[in-house]
């Protein structure tokens, strides 16, 4: 099957484009937070860490005679690892921040889709319960038909979770 042209080519392209634009219009902080960010995430930097802070303690606790011991009580070693935690974890928040705003993107457009989704099938169950009519096919339109032949207005469903969240009984997932 040729799927050339799909729409779901389509779509994907179009996800794929967006996601280019939205990496190309990135500040050059944001850019350099993702670097380190990813570099600080990989196994490389596990491993640097683990040769310059392995080396620094068999060096000064005197099991690796290659230099004299320069921080015996390992006080600098402690002090250089609090700065640069605190250096990666703010470069990880920042690239955080912006998966985030990604995200809510992505939570906007499944929104979309889903209600553009809601009220296309509500038109087809009253094409459908229609054409039921003009042929004379008795449906058996129970309150649950009734009522999803009916739009529903994303404010009152909000409304709805806000009414419940308040009640003391709700315990959210």
């Amino acid at each position: 099957m040729n799927r050339r042209g799909t729409r779901l080519d389509r779509n994907i392209n179009a996800l794929l484009e967006r996601k280019r634009e939205d990496a190309a219009k990135a500040s050059l902080q944001e850019k350099a937070a993702a670097s380190v960010t990813r570099f600080a995430g990989s196994m490389s930097f596990v491993y640097i860490h683990v040769a310059l802070f392995g080396g620094w303690i068999l060096v000064n606790v005197g099991l690796l005679p290659i230099f004299p011991p320069f921080d015996p009580s390992l006080v600098i070693l402690a002090m250089f690892a609090s700065v640069e935690a605190i250096f990666v974890s703010t470069f990880v928040m920042i690239s955080q921040n912006r998966m985030a705003a990604s995200d809510d993107k992505r939570a906007d457009l499944n929104l979309q889709i889903s209600l553009l989704a809601e009220h296309e099938t509500t038109q087809l169950l009253l094409i459908v319960t229609a054409i039921a009519g003009k042929l004379k096919v008795e449906l058996n339109q129970n309150e649950e038909i009734i009522e999803l032949q009916q739009d529903v207005r994303p404010e009152d469903v909000l409304d709805s979770i806000e009414d419940l969240a308040d009640k003391p009984h709700f315990e959210p997932p």
